[in-house]
């Protein structure tokens, strides 16, 4: 059997990905889904929640899922390779992986939270299995390729409902129209309607009403494939190059690493911050925001995702002995356990099951939340490691995808 070598620097970076995951998804644990995308949904427009608000979404949203991302198509990379110089099958071995982290994405999704990922990164991660074997470049080319048809579809539908919204606004339109339109906004965010008093309303609400309700939106978790799968897709790709270009594993100069860093924040933070100034000065109007939110920022992200990158990857290289590194990459080791449990603490202090906060603290405050479950990631994570070397989650995944291999090798066999 091989040793489990560990490289630092995606240790690292993996848990820098998990604590700034957690910066986006705490709107989405505290507040109606629609608050994610437009600021005026909930949680205050004064200026330090806006403030808040056009942090956020500038400087992290979608760019550390999108981090999150490409360390998973790296690690799946890895497993395959140590797979195969083990001399097993390592297609076969990321299937049954996949298949139980899809299990547990279900599982996340219907008893604990509605904004689960495992299950879209199950999936996405079959489409990836098709291009472990090519070279960077190809890798990079196809990456942008899926990067490209994303945005296409997405550009595709925010055009038409511009379209929809000026056949709305037509003097001779009719009232099905008109009314088509209304619902269509709505369903991007526009405070106060009544979806967003019954969401608030659900969330206070016990814990069989809310899975109740997870199960009854099951179905429609399918059309997130529809928007999630090529950004995915190419991010997971791009790590897969990043990794075997020597990036994510520390072997460049760290000087590259910090001008990769600086250029790719100069053309991606101007046109970001821009375009959330756009949604503030349009008094947040529903389709500006979702338009921003969804289609127009995601060129943007691109090149930020691999800024963030290259900066952690500078200080971690700068400080590999760093106390506070060794725990981020502690956190990162154990990334699998850390996002589940802070799906357990987050939906304990803000459902109605638990500390029944929903919809009562406004958007600055959170983040006061954020920090206490980063200290609690470092703190405990490492000292979990010393004693048991898997984080738990980690080591039920790893013993349920193994024990599925031995059976099936007892079948063939």
């Amino acid at each position: 059997m091989l040793p489990d070598t560990r490289i630092l620097p995606l240790d690292a970076l993996r848990g820098f990905a998990v604590m700034g995951i957690l910066m986006l998804n705490i709107i989405g644990f505290s507040m109606p889904e629609a608050a994610y995308i437009n600021p005026a949904v909930w949680g205050g427009t004064d200026f330090p929640n806006i403030a808040a608000w056009f942090t956020a979404f500038v400087l992290f949203d979608g760019k550390m899922r999108g981090l999150f991302s490409l360390l998973f198509g790296a690690s799946m990379l890895l497993i395959i390779e140590r797979a195969e110089i083990s001399g097993r099958d390592g297609r076969r071995v990321h299937i049954v992986r996949a298949a139980w982290l899809f299990a547990f994405g279900l599982a996340h999704y219907l008893l604990l939270w509605w904004g689960d990922i495992l299950m879209i990164y199950a999936i996405v991660s079959l489409i990836a299995l098709l291009f472990i074997g090519r070279p960077p470049l190809s890798l990079v080319k196809w990456a942008f390729g899926a990067f490209l048809v994303h945005f296409v579809i997405l550009v595709t539908f925010i055009v038409s409902a511009y379209a929809f919204g000026h056949a709305a606004a037509e003097p001779g339109a009719s009232a099905q129209v008109v009314q088509g339109f209304g619902q269509m906004i709505d369903s991007f965010g526009r405070p106060g309607t009544p979806a967003i008093t019954q969401e608030v309303a659900l969330y206070r609400s016990d814990y069989g009403a809310i899975f109740a309700a997870s199960l009854k939106a099951l179905p429609d978790k399918t059309t997130l494939l529809i928007y999630f799968t090529f950004d995915t897709l190419g991010f997971m790709l791009l790590g897969m190059a990043m990794l075997k270009g020597g990036f994510l594993n520390g072997q460049w100069p760290i000087d590259q690493y910090s001008r990769t860093a600086r250029h790719c924040f100069l053309i991606g933070l101007p046109p970001t911050a821009a375009m959330a100034i756009w949604v503030i000065v349009s008094g947040y109007d529903p389709l500006v925001a979702f338009g921003v939110f969804l289609s127009w920022s995601f060129p943007f992200r691109i090149p930020l995702t691999v800024g963030y990158a290259a900066l952690f990857m500078t200080w971690i290289l700068l400080a590999p002995d760093n106390p506070l590194i060794l725990r981020i990459a502690a956190a990162g080791r154990m990334a699998f356990s850390n996002y589940l449990g802070t799906s357990l603490l987050m939906t304990a202090i803000f459902y109605g099951w638990g500390g029944g906060l929903f919809g009562h603290v406004d958007r600055a405050h959170l983040y006061l939340f954020v920090f206490g479950a980063w200290a609690l990631m470092l703190l405990w994570s490492k000292p979990w490691l010393v004693r048991f070397h898997f984080g738990p989650f980690e080591w039920l995944w790893r013993s349920l995808a193994r024990g599925e291999m031995q059976k099936m090798r007892r079948i063939r066999n």
